[in-house]
Parts: structure tokens; C-alpha cells; sequence
């Protein structure tokens, strides 16, 4: 199940699309398990990511994995993904697509990371990105991709 926690000031990205996003990514890892997305803001962001990580500033999407399973269901939870919605408004904006379609990249950004993916590294970017295009592809979204600063 896709968790999905979000303020009324947030309530303009839709939730189904987030829902589809986290499903897609998912079932093209073969993968199960419940997750939570927080649409938040880059304050929230900046403070966890310095809490956290160590780099004081703000960022467009922070995965916490958590391999925990919940008791009532037995379903495995995957972990929490943060979005900060001003971010991914300013990113969609300079690239030239809609805040719906920024989301569901950093959605599915997020849940790679939740699944063990990561991107410090060259060959692992390119794992990454390799399975990043193609659940964007299964959405329709292979004209989007991560911008890099």
C-alpha cells in the first residue's frame, strides 16, 4: 500500500498519480512492499537532509529505507519518501513540464533508493538511471529525467 501524507497547501498534485508512480516503480523491480510519500517543503528538507546527511540545504527528494514489517498485515515497509512540492515546482518549471510529471520522477526516484539503488558512484548511476527511464517509459514520462545541478 502507497501511504501518502500531504498538507491542504500540497493538495494540488494528485494523489492517484503518485500512487501509480510508486506502483510502477515497484513492479518493475519486482518488488513489494508498503511505503509512505510526504509532500512537504524545502525547509523540512533542508533540516533533515543536514540532520541526516550531513549536507546543509535543502533537496527535492530524501529516502529513509526501513526493512520493518507491519504486524498487522505482515506486508513488508519499504520505508518513507519526502518530496518538497516548491522544489519539484521550480525543477518542473525550468524543465519545461508539468509539477504532476516532476513528482512522479521523484517519486520513483525515491523508491529506487528505497530498494537499494543509488547514484554516488558512475556504475551505479547508471544502473539507476537505466531503471529509472524505464518505469518513467511505462508511465508515459520517458521525456523526463532527473536534472542535475
Amino acid at each position: 500500500m502507497i501511504h501518502i501524507e500531504s498538507s491542504s497547501e500540497f493538495g494540488t498534485v494528485g494523489s492517484n498519480l503518485i500512487g501509480r508512480a510508486a506502483q510502477a516503480a515497484l513492479e518493475h523491480q519486482a518488488a513489494e512492499g508498503d511505503i509512505t510519500v510526504v509532500l512537504t517543503d524545502d525547509a523540512q528538507l533542508h533540516e533533515l537532509n543536514r540532520d541526516y546527511l550531513g549536507v546543509d540545504a535543502p533537496t527535492d527528494v530524501l529516502s529513509f529505507p526501513a526493512s520493518e514489517t507491519d504486524p498487522e498485515t505482515g506486508a513488508p515497509y519499504l520505508g518513507d519518501i519526502l518530496i518538497s512540492i516548491p522544489r519539484a515546482g521550480t525543477q518542473a518549471l525550468a524543465a519545461g513540464h508539468p509539477l504532476e510529471s516532476e513528482v512522479q520522477l521523484l517519486v520513483v526516484h525515491g523508491v529506487l533508493h528505497l530498494l537499494g539503488y543509488d547514484h554516488a558512484e558512475p556504475e551505479e548511476k547508471s544502473k539507476m538511471w537505466k531503471a529509472q527511464d524505464e518505469t518513467l517509459k511505462l508511465l508515459g514520462l520517458e521525456k523526463i529525467q532527473i536534472r542535475e545541478e
